[in-house]
């Protein structure tokens, strides 16, 4: 019996288990969405210090990527120099905007996650029912994968460097100890002569690439932590609304269900446009500056070294998953809400009366306008997406390769 309501206790989950991961990653470069709900002053001012300071030294070195980018894009002798580094001055716009999308939205992005918490299901009765150990389980290992994929590009460009400089000093009779970056960065001093000043100079970039590649992926982190949570209510409603026989009830019941599922209904549609008003502009620009992110990456691969193009393929990889993971859940709610639609039609509505019909084929008639995240200029998020910004990388891709080889 113990044993029983340990297990039971076990897997009844929380809100906060399906947030926590996003929510912990940030604050790793001392973001903390529910920073004004902390009672602890210093903490709170702590991290926002750091962050601010973080995002400071950020931005000091993609003013020297760009810098870099100036001086070398004038000569076609210095190009592929010049487009090694325009992939990471795009990751860095993206990152700054999420960044700066996540601070604007704040009080509303917090409210959004306050509403989704009131719908969740607490008891393990419902939640089995809502089927949330799947939703957690498919999320979680969606987010592992994005989240490692996405910090390995950074990684690998901040200490790749260092790492090769020191295998061939200590272990294969190097005489000198290279001091190179990982990133082109034009400093304003010599960052290479002195050991004190390159080291320095050398965490100040490996810091900086960590706070570019955390906010870059909590934001999208957020998005899906979000998205999945409504799917699973538009499928729980689907599902239930498919199995109701209203042969077994009377027409009063019959009509209070329908009643409470059209409030839950209402209520889950406008949590969804709420997600859409807060992340759309920041996935317009995420997909604007992803084209042209793959579209360099795809180009370094295909004219660069051996090292080079291990690197560049990470990046390109990364890219291209994180596209894909964003129209993956828009498609996901688009599939979820429409499929109320097709459950209200399904199930068994022959023996109940017109009243009910009636609220079902208006159920039917506001679910062909699915809950959907639109981008200005852009079609609602799905697969369909995901090609449409491929097609765009491949456009810059081969104009690129006609200016450099032509």
């Amino acid at each position: 019996m113990l044993w029983g309501k340990r297990k039971e206790k076990r897997e009844l989950r929380t809100f906060e288990d399906l947030t926590r991961f996003p929510m912990a990653f940030y604050k790793t470069i001392g973001e903390d969405l529910y920073s004004d709900r902390d009672k602890n002053l210093v903490r709170r001012y702590l991290l926002r210090f750091y962050l601010v300071m973080g995002f400071l030294n950020f931005n000091a070195y993609v003013v020297g990527e760009i810098a870099y980018f100036i001086v070398h894009i004038t000569s076609t002798t210095t190009l592929l120099e010049a487009t090694a580094v325009a992939p990471c001055i795009g990751f860095s716009f993206m990152a700054d905007f999420k960044q700066f999308g996540l601070t604007v939205n704040r009080g509303r992005l917090v409210q959004l996650l306050d509403d989704l918490k009131a719908l969740f299901p607490t008891t393990l009765e419902t939640q089995r029912a809502y089927n949330v150990s799947y939703y957690q389980r498919h999320m979680n290992q969606v987010m592992t994968l994005f989240t490692i994929l996405c910090m390995t590009y950074t990684s690998s460009f901040s200490f790749y460097p260092a790492i090769k400089a020191t295998i061939k000093y200590y272990f294969l009779g190097s005489e000198i100890f290279e001091r190179n970056y990982g990133f082109h960065i034009l400093f304003p001093y010599d960052a290479e002569t002195d050991l004190t000043v390159y080291w320095f100079s050398y965490w100040g970039l490996a810091h900086c690439a960590y706070v570019a590649g955390v906010s870059y992926v909590c934001v999208d982190l957020l998005l899906i932590t979000t998205i999945t949570q409504l799917t699973m209510h538009f499928s729980y409603m689907a599902d239930t609304l498919e199995a109701y026989d209203g042969d077994e009830h009377t027409d009063e019941e019959n009509i209070k269900y329908l009643h409470n599922l059209v409030v839950y209904h209402s209520r889950a549609l406008d949590l969804s446009e709420e997600v859409n008003s807060i992340f759309s502009f920041t996935i317009l620009w995420n997909f604007i500056a992803a084209s042209l992110v793959i579209c360099f990456a795809g180009f370094q691969i295909t004219a660069s070294n051996v090292e080079d193009i291990v690197l560049y393929f990470i990046f390109f990889s990364a890219s291209l998953v994180q596209v894909f993971v964003v129209c993956y859940y828009g498609d996901e709610m688009i599939s979820s809400s429409s499929r109320i639609g097709h459950a209200a039609f399904n199930q068994n509505w022959l023996p109940c009366s017109t009243q009910y019909k009636m609220i079902l084929k208006y159920i039917i008639m506001r679910s062909q306008k699915p809950a959907s995240i639109r981008p200005p200029t852009f079609p609602p998020i799905s697969f369909n997406t995901f090609m449409k910004v491929i097609s765009m990388s491949y456009q810059f891709f081969a104009l690129l390769r006609t200016t450099y080889y032509g």
